[in-house]
């Protein structure tokens, strides 16, 4: 019989694009398959270049995610993508995520947008008097 998605040739390892799913951090398969693929996802430091790649509990994985780069370790494999809580007990986060008011602009100041039609006026009218 061949080797199909639903039986794996190594017992207690698990493709790594299929573990990506199961765990939720892709929302398809294909997703986590074409990172892994592109080189996108390290397994315990060594960049990954195939989806078939194996994992085990206590590997630990790099990769971004969205604008985070999410480092996690293995703890358990799963048999289904079930719901979030499950698939929270597959990993261990080593490196939450920073939240996004952390990833604004430092040197922008709180509510420095666009200048409203007075400030432009007073912008034009400073440069109209040094020309």
């Amino acid at each position: 019989m061949s080797n199909t998605d639903t039986e794996d040739s190594t017992p207690g390892r698990l493709r790594i694009d299929k573990w990506l799913w199961y765990a939720r951090f892709f929302k398809t398969r294909s997703l986590a398959a074409k990172l892994c693929n592109d080189g996108g996802v390290r397994l315990s430091g060594a960049v990954v270049t195939k989806a078939h790649a194996a994992v085990k509990p206590g590997d630990v994985l790099t990769f971004a995610q969205g604008r985070h780069i999410r480092v996690v370790k293995v703890v358990a494999l799963g048999s289904r993508r079930g719901p979030a809580p499950e698939a929270q007990t597959l990993y261990e986060d080593l490196a939450p995520p920073v939240p996004e008011e952390r990833l604004q602009d430092p040197y922008r100041a709180p509510g420095a947008g666009r200048p409203t039609k007075r400030d432009r006026r007073a912008i034009d009218a400073l440069q109209s008097e040094t020309d």
